[in-house]
């Protein structure tokens, strides 16, 4: 189970699929103390895993502080991060404090490519500088690349640089439509090219020696069974199963790219809102609409439910990114 927090909105780059549409500091912020008593509240309802985002969390003053509080408190701190800003005194602080590992976004081989697509000229040489920062203060890291039509073809390369890197792990992240990524749904992988690039990973996957996870991205459970492959993960899509996010402001939602307000940490508890609202109750009773609703690997894969709300308004529809279409009751299922 795990806990993504957007820190703060604040960001030091532009990038053109941002979800929180991120950049200036937003007023409502939560500021040390609320913050500390939502570390509190994610560790009382059982959650192993604080994913520290943003925006950038590094831009956030109190981080170190709060990093330290998450690990006394039993959490694994952890960072979703465009790695520019660390330098090889800020990773020995974060190690310091406890964080276990940092996630680092790069998008392309190509330095242009990247920066265009980050908005920001140098942020793929600044990312890389602050891997290579990571590794020399034994603070574990991974890639995080998003996937489009510009970049697919080079995902298996990204693979093999981040091997040279020495990270622990290459998550490609699926483009799902929301905040500025809205503007670049017709740029995102369609179905037959979405579930080719699965087929590709779990071929990858055989051949490197570091964890290979599409995220966004549950069909990939499907595919790698009928590849012959387990997976080692529970299922698909975690959003209000396993997994929720918490906006800079304290508002709760179900994942990152599922923009549907659950409730408000300063007018109801986190843990309150974990274990009862209805929200997070629909998510968890699995009774998808149209094809996910009969697809014998529904369970195991869950369908994207951001994707499923941006195309058809409810978060319990089909997915629309998907070209299996199930047999008879429980026929080809994990």
């Amino acid at each position: 189970m795990l806990v993504s927090w957007n820190a703060t909105n604040a960001c030091n780059l532009s990038c053109r699929h941002c979800y929180r549409d991120a950049g200036r500091k937003l007023a409502g912020e939560l500021d040390t103390a609320e913050a500390v008593n939502l570390i509190d509240e994610i560790a009382r309802v059982g959650f192993k895993i604080l994913i520290f985002s943003g925006g950038e969390p590094l831009l956030r003053p109190d981080i170190y502080e709060l990093v330290r509080y998450a690990a006394s408190r039993g959490l694994r701190p952890v960072f979703g991060t465009n790695g520019t800003l660390i330098t090889g005194g800020v990773a020995v602080k974060l190690k310091k404090a406890g964080a276990a590992a940092v996630g680092i976004s790069l998008d392309s081989t190509n330095p242009s490519r990247h920066d265009r697509f980050r908005g920001t000229v140098g942020a793929w040489h600044a990312a890389v500088e602050g891997m290579k920062a990571c590794r020399s203060a034994g603070l574990p890291f991974q890639v995080h690349t998003t996937v489009m039509e510009w970049n697919c073809r080079e995902v298996e390369e990204l693979t093999d640089l981040a091997v040279e890197l020495g990270a622990t792990a290459h998550h490609v992240f699926f483009l799902v439509p929301t905040g500025r990524a809205a503007n670049l749904e017709e740029e995102s992988l369609r179905a037959a090219q979405y579930e080719q690039l699965l087929s590709r990973l779990v071929k990858k996957q055989e051949e490197v020696p570091i964890e290979i996870k599409p995220t966004c991205a549950p069909q990939f459970m499907r595919i790698a069974f009928r590849m012959g492959k387990k997976p080692r993960y529970r299922k698909g899509c975690l959003a209000g199963t396993a997994y929720c996010l918490v906006t800079p402001e304290g508002d709760v939602q179900p994942c990152a790219y599922l923009n549907v307000r659950v409730g408000s940490i300063r007018e109801v508890p986190f843990s309150r809102l974990w274990k009862e609202n209805p929200v997070f109750l629909r998510l968890r009773s699995e009774e998808y609409g149209g094809r996910c609703g009969r697809c014998a690997y529904r369970r195991a894969c869950g369908g994207c439910r951001a994707r499923a709300y941006f195309y058809h308004g409810d978060y319990m529809a089909e997915e629309p990114w998907c070209l299996y279409e199930a047999r008879a009751a429980g026929e080809g299922g994990p």
